[in-house]
Formats: structure tokens, C-alpha cells, sequence
């Protein structure tokens, strides 16, 4: 893990942006605001803020009681219906 300022970061963002993506751990430390780490964006990770992610909770469980789901009756049905998405 390798600890750096702001001004540091600032000239060499390039670097430092090299290394996380290769999975080494970067620490931005500054003065007045704490510190941060460093770390890049995978497929796992999600890009939604919690007030989105409960609306789409909240709108999967309205779609349900309005029968607007889909029943799977069978485990090849399943196999098809996971494969057409």
C-alpha cells in the first residue's frame, strides 16, 4: 500500500492511476479531508446511490403483486429463460 498527497497525486495522476488498476492499494491523504482510497471500478461493483437501488427493490416487488412477473415451471424453462437475457 503506498500513501500519497494531493500535490503528488496531481502530478502524477497517470502513475498512481496505473497502479490501482493493477491492484496495488493507493492511499490519498490530504489536510483538510481525511483520506481516500484508490480503486478501480470492477463489474461487480454497482453505480447506483441506495435511494435508486430501493426504488428498483421497491418497483420489482410492485411488478410481482400486479402479476407482471414471469413463473418459470421447469428447470429447462429456467435454462431458456436465463439464456434469452
Amino acid at each position: 500500500m503506498e500513501v500519497i498527497s494531493t500535490r503528488d497525486f496531481r502530478s502524477n495522476q497517470s502513475k498512481y492511476l496505473g497502479m490501482a488498476a493493477k491492484g496495488k492499494g493507493i492511499i490519498l491523504k490530504t489536510r483538510s479531508l481525511g483520506s481516500f482510497k484508490i480503486t478501480p471500478v470492477t463489474d461487480d461493483d454497482t453505480l447506483m446511490s441506495k435511494e435508486e437501488f430501493f426504488r428498483k427493490i421497491d418497483k420489482g416487488i410492485q411488478d410481482i403483486k400486479d402479476r407482471k412477473g414471469y413463473t418459470v415451471k421447469s428447470r429447462e424453462e429456467l435454462d431458456k429463460f436465463l439464456a434469452s437475457l
